[in-house]
Formats: C-alpha cells, structure tokens, sequence
C-alpha cells in the first residue's frame, strides 16, 4: 500500500516513524519548514530524509505543485496527521482509499482547535483518539476508529500529550492491515451532539485572579510544554505560570489576586474562590504577603 504522508508537529513526527518501524511503504512526506502558529512544530525532512523517502516542502498543501508533486508519486492512501490547515477535494480525491485524519478529542464532539488545550483548561475528565476520513469540513468525515483517554487530574498538557500518542500508535499499528486489506469499517458522525472549539487567542492564556482557583489551575494545566505557558502581568511585565496547584480558602473578604502567604518563594494568591499557590513561574518574582498581582 503506497502511503503519502502529510504532517508538521511532534504527533506526526510520532506517527511517521510508528510508520517507518512498521516497514510502511511511505513514498512520499509533506511537511513545513516552520511554523510560528504551532508550539509543537517540527520539520520531518531529517526523519524522511534517513528513511529514503522524498520530501515536499509544501506552504500550501493544495497548490498546483503540491499536487503535482503527490500525484506523481501515485499514493493509494494520504495520511495528514498534525497539519492546521483545511484538504480541498482535488487532494481528498486523489488516492483511491482517501486520506485519514486524526483528532484528539470524542468525534462528532469537540471538532476544531487545540483539543487538548481546551479538554484541559475546561476540566473535562476524558477525550478520545480518532482516526477519522477527511472530508471537505473541519473534523466531520467518517470515524475508522475512536478510543477513549482518560484525563487524570495529574495530567498537564506534557503529560496528555504523551499519553494521547501513545494510545494512537497501537490504533495505528491496528489499522494498517485492515486498511491494507480492505477489511476496515468507518461510522458516520451525523450532525447531534457536535461542537467546534475555536481557535485560541493569547488572552485566553492570560491569568485574571478573579477567576476560580480551579479554572486558573486548570489553565495552567492546559498550556504546559510543549504550548506557550499561562501568563500574568505585574507592574506591566509578564510572567510565565508553568505549575500551581489549589489551596482551599474559606475566607470570604479577602480580593482577588492578594498574596496571602510566601514559602519557599512560593507565593500563595488569593482567587475568586479559593487559592492559588504559584509553584514554577518565569521569570522569577519576589512576592510579599500582603501585596496585590
């Protein structure tokens, strides 16, 4: 089965090489040099380029020379894992067996941006890994296969991340065959129970001490390595939140964003409810009790 790969960030690299351990036939890579949008970019010509397969820098995935260049080299099956950018029909209609997508959320639930960023900063306590049929919309097409992840209340972006991965190198390693012998079903989504997460701006990284402890956590959660970090602003610098965790605070008149406690140069910031301890930030700040952030 001639598979063309397409993809940009660290899942595909995870993905591209599940592919070559597998002894795939990959006859072809598209990827991008860089990407400033995406955190977790990365450039696969290097892994192509030791496994013997060709590679197509391609800013635009449906341009006249993309297509061209992936025509060319006669896929039967795309795979795009990792790449933010919409497949028009000319390339969803190219391979005989289509091209495959992946998602990390629960299809037909939670299409659109930064799944596991949202699924995380909204406190949700599973998601999903789905390999899906692209089709001319944003997360629509068929399922080929969906397993639940659980989110642990442990879990950063870091850590689910991994753990997404790794769940959907053994689908992977489940569907080669099936596709490769056409014994494969797909599910269609339907339109119930379907909702589209947009796409993140850098305020919603933005720390307000008027929100929930809990939702402030949670954020911090979200937007661990590999993304950028929550941030507040003190006396107009930014500062990088990378972990906290919630202390209970029964106290009902104190304000949001008052320092309640300093130990160990961790300091302890009162919320809308609640507590925050600040456990790693960037660069580091010397608080006081009793001063307001």
């Amino acid at each position: 089965m001639r598979i063309l790969f397409i993809g940009a960030v660290k899942f595909s690299e995870m993905m591209l090489e599940e592919l070559i351990k597998n002894h795939s036939n990959v006859i072809g890579v598209c990827t991008l040099a860089t990407a400033p949008f995406n955190a977790d970019h990365i450039d696969l010509t290097k892994m192509a380029s030791i496994a013997g397969i060709d590679v197509c820098y391609s800013p635009d995935i449906n341009s006249t020379e993309s297509i061209a260049w992936i025509r060319e080299r006669q896929p039967e099956l795309i795979f795009c894992f990792g790449w933010s950018r919409l497949i028009k029909p000319t390339l969803l209609e190219l391979a005989p067996l289509g091209v495959i997508g992946y998602h990390p959320a629960a299809l037909p639930a939670n299409r659109g941006r930064h799944p596991l960023i949202w699924a995380l900063a909204l406190g949700l306590e599973e998601t999903a890994s789905t390999f899906f049929f692209m089709d001319s919309g944003a997360d629509s097409g068929d399922i080929l296969s969906q397993r639940p992840v659980i989110i642990k209340k442990t879990d950063n972006a870091g850590s689910l991340y991994e753990r997404v991965t790794e769940v959907a190198k053994d689908q992977l390693c489940e569907l080669l065959p099936l596709l490769e012998n056409g014994q494969y079903s797909r599910k269609s989504q339907g339109q119930t129970q379907t909702n589209y997460w947009r796409k993140r701006s850098r305020l919603d990284g933005q720390i307000d001490w008027r929100m929930a402890a809990s939702s402030i956590h949670n954020l911090v959660r979200a937007l661990s390595g590999p993304y950028p970090g929550a941030h507040f602003l003190h006396n107009g610098q930014e500062f990088k939140v990378w972990r906290t965790e919630v202390i209970p605070e029964e106290r009902s008149n104190l304000e949001p964003g008052k320092v309640l406690a300093v130990v160990n140069n961790c300091a302890t910031v009162k919320a809308g409810s609640d507590a925050v301890r600040l456990l790693a930030i960037d660069p580091e700040l010397n608080l006081r009790e009793g001063e307001y952030i």
